[in-house]
């Protein structure tokens, strides 16, 4: 079972990833990847050595090609679940708000497409994760 908790910080060290909930005039922005047929929260891995929030902007422009955009930390999550990747670990990572004002004209990524949304898509990548995400961000004042 998938397990997602919220935590106000932990040691820098042990962020691994950042996702990025993003809106552009009010409305959602979602990804879909080149192999899948599900929507997702843009977000991507740490690289080594670099800084939580430039993850956020390297992530926000390679998935959905935002050019001017602001980015707001909102808090650290964990996923603790029975996968391959993590072997059933906590995995930590700092989540985001990105209020995105242009896009690149064509994305040079893994990405296929984005779709700026109303509302919340019914078919998610991660759908024991990510409606977590936007649950608590929710609460937290940012949507």
């Amino acid at each position: 079972m998938t397990e997602v908790k919220f935590y106000e910080s932990i040691e820098d060290e042990l962020l691994k990833f950042a996702v990025i909930i993003s809106k552009t005039q009010g409305k959602y922005i979602f990804c879909k990847h080149k192999d899948r047929e599900t929507w997702e929260i843009p977000g991507g891995h740490r690289e080594q050595g670099e800084n939580m929030i430039d993850t956020a902007k390297r992530e926000l422009y390679e998935e959905t090609g935002a050019l001017e955009f602001n980015v707001k930390p909102i808090c650290v999550y964990s996923v603790t679940a029975p996968d391959n990747l993590n072997h059933g670990e906590e995995s930590f990572g700092m989540l985001f708000f990105a209020d995105v004002k242009s896009f690149e004209a064509q994305l040079h990524s893994e990405i296929e497409k984005i779709a700026i949304m109303d509302s919340l898509p019914e078919k998610w990548t991660y759908p024991h994760i990510q409606p977590y995400l936007i649950t608590e961000a929710k609460k937290r004042g940012y949507l």
